[in-house]
């Protein structure tokens, strides 16, 4: 027998359904697969907050924008009240003149101890001028304090980042005039998870802890469903999911969950199993002695008990016995 013949019978006896050897059989049945929903969810900071002005002043210096990553305590921008500048140049004034006062009431006093002592004035002179010493005194205490209070103000026009975390918001410019307690940023802190709004039909079947499939960035992320709050709003529930490698480049960005619903049944066949002609997918199938290849319509791959199972929509039903190799 020539070779090509020998190749075409071997071929068409495999066609025509003969076993062929080491082949595997698997006889089909429902098992429980999950429900998965599509929805959108959207990346959120788990904190938001905002860097306030404490001074009221015009911005002197404005050292981020949009999207930079600030640490908790640094100067982001600085305040500053040319008033304030003033009255420390006045209370400066002040305390001189105070302290020459100090100054001679001190002499004043020295003069008049040495007089009581020598009988040439009274003490009531010597505790008159005693009590305008300690009266001067008080009043350079006074504008020290002033000073020091000024002072404070001044250091106050430093604007420090709250927390950790990356900017978002810069409602003002250098230069703008803003009042005490106004926002100069909002930074988002504390980590970032996933917000998801669901149509209240699922809210029954959804459960803490589930496990949740994220494409973000063209990759294939899993989280964990952590919390799913009462209130419905229009129409829709909140929950949220924990991510690791969250990409946190741009918040609220809107990225592709695939949520657990409930369970239905569904006929899955071993990956091996498939094979695929001119666009077409086919599953071999055990009829009594012979060997058939049924065209099947596929549909998504799944991981059942760490094994690669491919979903049959149609052309098999449970009952048929799947040929493997």
């Amino acid at each position: 027998m020539q070779p090509t013949a020998f190749i075409t019978l071997i071929t068409a006896l495999t066609a025509a359904g003969l076993s062929v050897a080491h082949a595997a059989d698997t006889e089909l049945k429902l098992v429980s697969i999950p429900e998965m929903k599509a929805v959108y969810g959207q990346i959120q900071p788990r904190n938001t907050v905002l860097a306030r002005a404490r001074l009221g002043g015009t911005v002197a210096r404005l050292t981020i924008t949009e999207g930079d990553l600030v640490k908790a305590g640094d100067v982001i921008a600085e305040v500053k009240d040319d008033k304030i500048d003033f009255q420390i140049k006045a209370v400066d004034a002040q305390l001189q003149g105070l302290k020459a006062s100090m100054n001679d009431a001190q002499v004043e006093l020295d003069r008049a101890d040495r007089l009581v002592r020598s009988g040439a004035t009274s003490t009531q002179r010597l505790d008159q001028l005693r009590t305008q010493l300690d009266v001067i005194t008080n009043q350079v205490r006074q504008a020290e304090a002033q000073r020091s209070l000024l002072v404070q103000q001044t250091s106050e026009g430093a604007v420090l980042a709250p927390s950790d975390g990356r900017v978002i918001s810069v409602p003002v410019t250098r230069d703008a005039v803003v009042m005490a307690g106004e926002t100069v940023a909002t930074i988002a802190g504390g980590g970032f998870f996933l917000r998801l709004a669901i149509p209240e039909r699922h809210a029954h079947q959804l459960s803490q802890g589930a496990q949740i499939s994220i494409e973000a960035g063209g990759e294939r992320l899993e989280g964990e469903l952590v919390k799913i709050y009462p209130q419905i709003e229009g129409g829709r529930v909140t929950a949220d999911v924990e991510v690791d490698g969250l990409d946190t480049d741009f918040v609220a960005a809107r990225v592709l969950v695939e949520l657990p619903i409930g369970n239905r049944d569904a006929l899955v066949v071993p990956s091996s199993s498939l094979s695929s002609r001119a666009g077409i997918d086919f599953v071999a199938v055990r009829e009594g002695d012979q060997v058939v290849e049924r065209a099947v319509v596929a549909g998504r791959p799944l991981e059942i008990n760490g094994e690669e199972k491919i979903e049959i929509l149609s052309g098999l039903a449970a009952g048929d016995v799947v040929v493997t190799k």
